[in-house]
């Protein structure tokens, strides 16, 4: 008997094998794949090509795990269209590196036994009331969107939404933005439920992926709290899909397989006929949309935890105040953290570069350090000592022989957020000061370092985006924005959605237990209308205005945009190669095609970049078109073409 086997590598198709097996579609098989052996799946469709002169090989083994559900294979199918990549490579985001995978004894998931905790925790009626327009339509798909100012429970009541599909002998998928700093919310989840659940994410072991692999298989684990990746975990019977922080831009994967995660969540629950629940402060523009045109059911919670308020703004004009030189914290910021401090009050100084200084040049021969393989300045991080490229990870010393004579005369030009820790420090000698960026927080002490901070043994933090992200810490009552500026410069599509998520994200981690709290701007800007808007309470007036914006000039979510990249080794080649491709596409595919432009970053781990920007409806035939025309186009030697549609980063 023929069977369709598809394999977890580059191949847009399954092959076909033979077999005597009882083997029905989503049984994991063993099969020879050239000199190797490898595991795939067999699928609900054959080879279209199929050649009948090729000597079939034979399946050498059914494995012993549950087959793959076929709505899950649907979906997989669906998703490898929709971001035009091969279906096989689609499989692999499910499978794990590993044929061990049957050999396994129940007492391995002993962790995550699942007895409810009976702790009753009391919503507010706000809360209760989100949580029954939440749970309407609880057992088929649908979308709904949990909006809450920070610090108002969101999380109580989508935990309580899932507490209800446990009982019922469902599991339940937790996607969160950042991973890595979960403690916080593992210690939430327990407290709520009582028992611990799977953390799934790219820096756990390979035993434990595969302990929770197979619980997730066999339906022993209950709750998975996960990174992106985690929604492609053959879940045996997934009653509730959570996005937490659906804004967060960390949903995107941008190399490899590229995918939003939050869209594909929402098209997973679809084929799974499941509920799922997005949850944010200020939702992404296509949710808000989707809101709006009544697609997705919304409940808001406008009343932060036992009423405490919003942080208060006050804008410091840098115009007005002189900065001394090699400095950039005005006199006046320094009194008001001092106020702060003797209340006994946390303060959090945030500017969102990591590192010492973003841009170091010589003095003599006004030479910039510069990546070798990226088009980008090196970031001298003085903690570690040397310069870094946050790209590509290149690496060298300060010292550098210059071109007029002897060595270079450093200076540094702007800061990063160590240097404003140095500054600080010079201010604050007395105090406990920590850095709370990517560089320090991902380290094995990062637990005990966010006990010291929420038990305010860290009276000053310096930080940068990471702490905005639904961390709770109750004394953090002052928060100094080092330069709005700084974020409000560039030519992002996005730029302004960013910031109003960001600037709402970060004023919600002050005040949270009820004290007075303010949020300082220093700015040069002397129009503070842009600061009004990013920091109003009700962000659906920005969001509203952002929208029609976006709909006069026919941008996202309006219409679809696709955008593909050459990358080549010779600059000339590359350019020609990619204006012959805009004329041999342009003529598949039934849409506006910009470019070919330079990349933003047009050298990146030593090879050139190009971009074209596909513009078209909102429809799969596009990708579709463009799937059916890219295998017919010959590129030169080197050249490799990457595709990310509905792009959030243009670099």
């Amino acid at each position: 008997m023929k069977i369709p086997v598809l394999l977890p590598n580059i191949f847009n198709h399954p092959f076909t094998y033979k077999s005597n097996l009882n083997l029905k579609v989503g049984d994991y098989v063993l099969v020879p794949f050239g000199r190797s052996k490898i595991i795939g799946v067999v699928w609900d469709e054959f080879e279209t090509k199929n050649n009948n002169s090729f000597k079939l090989k034979t399946v050498i083994k059914k494995l012993d795990i549950i087959p793959l559900k076929k709505s899950t294979i649907k979906f997989l199918n669906w998703f490898a269209e929709y971001n035009i990549i091969p279906k096989g490579m689609a499989l692999k985001l499910v499978l794990l590196d590993s044929d061990t995978l049957e050999k396994f004894q129940k007492n391995v998931f002993k962790n995550y036994d699942n007895i409810i905790s009976t702790n009753l925790i009391k919503l507010s009626e706000e809360q209760k009331k989100s949580l029954k327009k939440m749970n309407i339509s609880n057992e088929k798909f649908r979308v709904h969107v949990l909006q809450g100012t920070t610090g108002s429970g969101k999380t109580i009541v989508y935990f309580s939404a899932l507490k209800d599909i446990i009982n019922k002998g469902f599991q339940g998928l937790i996607l969160l933005p950042e991973i890595g700093l979960t403690s916080q919310f593992e210690k939430k989840f327990l407290e709520f439920f009582g028992f611990t659940s799977a953390i799934w994410h790219s820096g756990i072991s390979k035993k434990k992926k595969e302990v929770i692999w197979r619980g997730v298989v066999n339906g022993e684990i209950k709750v998975v709290i996960g990174a992106r990746s985690s929604l492609f975990l053959p879940f045996r019977k997934l009653g509730l899909i959570i996005v937490d922080e659906e804004h967060d831009q960390s949903y995107k994967q941008d190399e490899g397989v590229i995918y939003n995660a939050r869209d594909m969540a929402v098209s997973r629950a679809s084929f799974e006929n499941i509920p799922i629940n997005l949850v944010t402060a200020v939702p992404s523009i296509e949710t808000f949309e989707n809101v709006l045109k009544g697609k997705y059911s919304i409940s808001k919670l406008n009343h932060r935890y036992k009423n405490a308020s919003l942080p208060d703004y006050e804008v410091i004009n840098l115009n007005e105040t002189k900065l001394d030189k090699q400095s950039w914290l005005s006199k006046k910021i320094i009194e008001k953290v001092n106020f702060h401090l003797n209340k006994k009050d946390q303060v959090l100084f945030f500017l969102n570069r990591r590192g010492f200084s973003p841009h170091v040049i010589c003095n003599k021969c006004f030479k910039s350090y510069s990546c070798p393989n990226c088009s980008i300045n090196l970031v001298y991080h003085k903690n570690k000592g040397y310069l870094l490229c946050h790209y590509c990870g290149f690496i060298r010393s300060l010292k550098r022989t210059c071109e007029k004579k002897g060595d270079c005369e450093i200076i540094f030009s702007g800061p990063g957020v160590e240097r404003i820790f140095d500054e600080v420090k010079k201010n604050f000698p007395s105090k406990e000061i920590e850095i709370f960026s990517s560089d320090t927080m991902n380290k094995k002490d990062s637990a005990v370092k966010l006990d010291k901070i929420i038990n305010n043994q860290i009276q000053i933090l310096v930080g940068t985006q990471l702490i905005s992200k639904g961390f709770h810490f109750p004394d953090l009552n002052c928060i100094v924005v080092v330069d709005i500026d700084l974020s409000s410069q560039g030519h992002d599509l996005r730029g302004a959605e960013k910031n109003l998520q960001l600037y709402h994200q970060l004023s919600g981690r002050a005040g949270r237990t009820g004290k007075p709290a303010i949020v300082y701007f220093q700015t040069y800007n002397s129009n503070y209308n842009m600061i009004s808007d990013l920091t109003n309470s009700n962000p659906d007036i920005f969001l509203e205005k952002e929208l029609d914006i976006r709909k006069r000039n026919k941008l996202p979510p309006y219409q679809r945009f696709i955008s593909i990249i050459l990358t080549g080794n010779n600059e000339t080649i590359l350019e020609k190669e990619a204006y012959k491709f805009k004329i041999f596409i342009e003529k598949k595919v039934a849409a506006k095609i910009l470019g070919p432009v330079n990349a933003p970053i047009f050298r990146l781990r030593k090879r050139y970049r190009i971009r074209l920007l596909i513009r078209g409806p909102k429809t799969l035939k596009l990708q579709k078109s463009l799937a059916a025309a890219i295998p017919n186009y010959k590129f030169q030697p080197g050249i490799k073409l990457s595709v990310d549609v509905d792009p959030i980063n243009f670099n």
